[in-house]
């Protein structure tokens, strides 16, 4: 996930319309967030909540069933796709941040998990603010592997220091170091916050945070690396590139291959905000 201010409007656009290309593996291996942050979220009770840049949805799902009715709005027909697949009894919208497709004063809780970096936070505000009830809930939240945790703070430091022939097979540009660095998008760090302005018609927002492990084989690894827009977004030769670096210094630096598994810290971190 990047940082807005360090990555240009046409990468943004690239990143942000890349996933339906990876809609199987994003299934498979995105987590949603935890489901205390969820409630916490909806700690107003909502009735029906929008699940705003639903993805195949790993946040979704854990709405069913805690809330009336469940309105999930993705512009990627392919991740749209899965959702309604697997989720039959949620309404599943193509549509954006900016242009949400629901009456004004319908809902009563709006959400983006992992995707309220990808709007225009000015008009999908304007939006939320027109849809949203008044003393229901706006929520932001971002999940997966925490980037200063000890397993990737570990990881990338290995794959700096070990060296590699493969630099060779991509003429040169490519290093230890910028691979250690594509692998957590280091240099286009998001920051994960809801900012809210003084009169954009909701309070100033409430955070939370909550951090686990979880215990990935060599596999799954890979499969998670393969869901995020940076790497998505590769050219397929710099992508293999990057896969077999991290599989080799998962296996000969970290003794993971096969069904050995290694404890990954994920942090979510969340945000809420009251409909003035």
């Amino acid at each position: 996930m990047s940082d807005e201010s360090r990555i240009t409007q046409e990468q943004k656009s690239q990143r942000s319309t890349s996933f339906g290309a990876a809609a199987d593996a994003y299934e498979r291996f995105r987590p949603g967030p935890p489901v205390a942050l969820i409630e916490w979220m909806l700690v107003r009770h909502p009735a029906t909540v929008v699940d705003l840049g639903a993805g195949t949805g790993a946040l979704t799902k854990d709405l069913v069933g805690r809330v009336e009715r469940v309105i999930a709005v993705e512009p990627d027909g392919r991740m749209r796709e899965l959702l309604r697949r697997n989720l039959p009894t949620v309404t599943a919208l193509p549509g954006t941040g900016e242009a949400i497709p629901l009456d004004d004063v319908s809902v009563d809780a709006v959400i983006a998990s992992s995707s309220w970096h990808w709007m225009d936070p000015e008009q999908t505000l304007a939006e939320c603010a027109r849809i949203v009830r008044p003393g229901g809930t706006l929520g932001a939240v971002w999940t997966g592997p925490d980037p200063d945790g000890a397993f990737l703070s570990n990881a990338q430091n290995l794959m700096r220091q070990m060296s590699t022939s493969g630099a060779a097979t991509l003429g040169g540009a490519e290093s230890d170091t910028s691979v250690a660095d594509t692998v957590t998008d280091a240099p286009n760090r998001i920051e994960a916050v809801l900012h809210v302005p003084d009169g954009s018609g909701f309070s100033q927002p409430e955070h939370s945070f909550l951090t686990w492990d979880v215990a990935l084989t060599a596999d799954e690894l890979i499969g998670l690396l393969g869901t995020f827009s940076w790497i998505i977004t590769l050219e397929e030769a710099r992508k293999q590139y990057v896969f077999s670096e991290a599989r080799r210094v998962l296996k000969d630096g970290l003794g993971v291959h096969g069904d050995v598994t290694v404890d990954v810290q994920y942090r979510s971190e969340a945000w809420r905000s009251y409909r003035l």
